[in-house]
């Protein structure tokens, strides 16, 4: 009970106040982007094929820069939650403006953007990892 107290108590001294519960969730969430996002964008970006259509080439290059930056965000999360914020945006862009409108007329089961939906919904995770608090008094407090 002990070791889940200090879980979950918020740590100055060696997290700035962030919990260290949150500060594991941050890393998790990076080895998920390397091995679940990385793998797969880097695997087909070097065998070429998919590099054909702009596009899709834009999206895995930026998928698997994304990864590479989550290598040095698991180290050091608290240095790196902008790209933590960059996934958040992204995604919670991408389900406002594109898959609720779909969602919303009925359209998105079986089109091409249902997948899509499915892998961004996830983007839940990172927003209830996210140490809001300190957030706010690094990046938006005067």
């Amino acid at each position: 009970m002990a070791s889940f107290a200090r879980l979950v108590r918020r740590d100055y001294e060696r997290y700035e106040g962030v919990r260290p519960i949150q500060i594991y969730a941050c890393r998790l969430g990076c080895v998920l982007i390397v091995t679940m996002l990385g793998y797969p964008s880097w695997v087909l970006l070097l065998q070429g094929g998919s590099t054909t259509d702009p596009v899709v080439a834009a999206a895995l290059s930026m998928w698997a820069a994304f990864s590479v930056l989550a290598v040095p965000a698991f180290i050091r999360p608290l240095k790196w939650l902008p790209i933590f914020l960059f996934e958040i945006g992204f995604k919670v862009i991408w389900l406002a403006v594109v898959a609720l409108p779909l969602w919303w007329r009925h359209e998105l089961a079986g089109c091409p953007a249902e997948e899509l939906t499915m892998a961004f919904a996830t983007v839940i995770f990172p927003i209830i990892a996210m140490p809001w608090g300190y957030v706010v008094r690094t990046y938006l407090s005067p």
